[in-house]
């Protein structure tokens, strides 16, 4: 079925195409074998968007993927542990934190690219309080605090949710705010007025 699926859309265009890996335990992930099988079948394929949660399947990937004699590029979504799974070498990320702080993922990306380790983990040291608050239980309410940070930040004007989701409360608001004091991007007498 995935082969067939991603065969359809290789004849539409001659575009690369990026496959999104999600975890196995979800059922819609492919197992190594299968990923092999639909690289091969399908070479429009460059890239794939690898969110396996799953450390060790992660760096199989980025290691065999990224070796093949046509290489597929791992781009990186594991936001939450974006430092770690960058050293392990993938070619580039796609975050969703990346609307609020695509300028710190850039920095983190190519202070690793530059072998900085250092740099790197400074960089990530901003990065992880925002990281621990967007990306908490409820892991639902991921982009719903991405919003509420792009409202603080003055960047939009207000974080509307659809239903089923609702409004974050000022609690987590407040968490949201103190999280971007820490990484630095907001200072600590911005107005708390605006998590309201």
């Amino acid at each position: 079925m995935a082969i067939a699926h991603f065969r359809c859309i290789a004849e539409a265009t001659d575009l690369p195409i990026i496959a999104f890996q999600y975890p196995l335990a979800t059922g819609q992930g492919y197992p190594p074998d299968t990923l092999l099988k639909l690289l091969d079948a399908i070479p429009q394929i460059r890239a794939i968007k690898d969110w396996t949660n799953n450390v060790q399947l992660h760096e199989w990937q980025v290691r065999t993927l990224q070796s093949r004699p046509h290489p597929v590029n791992v781009l990186s979504t594991h936001s939450s542990w974006l430092f770690a799974s960058l050293v392990l070498g993938c070619k580039g990320l796609l975050s969703g934190a990346g609307s609020v702080i695509a300028d710190l993922q850039t920095k983190l990306f190519r202070a690793v690219q530059a072998n900085d380790l250092a740099g790197a983990k400074a960089i990530n040291d901003r990065i992880y309080p925002l990281a621990r608050a967007f990306y908490a239980d409820p892991f639902v309410d991921m982009h719903n605090r991405m919003k509420e940070a792009l409202v603080l930040l003055g960047q939009l004007p207000c974080a509307a949710v659809r239903p089923p989701l609702v409004k974050l409360d000022s609690d987590e608001i407040a968490r949201i705010r103190m999280a971007l004091v820490e990484a630095g991007l907001l200072g600590p007498d911005a107005r708390a007025s605006r998590a309201a």
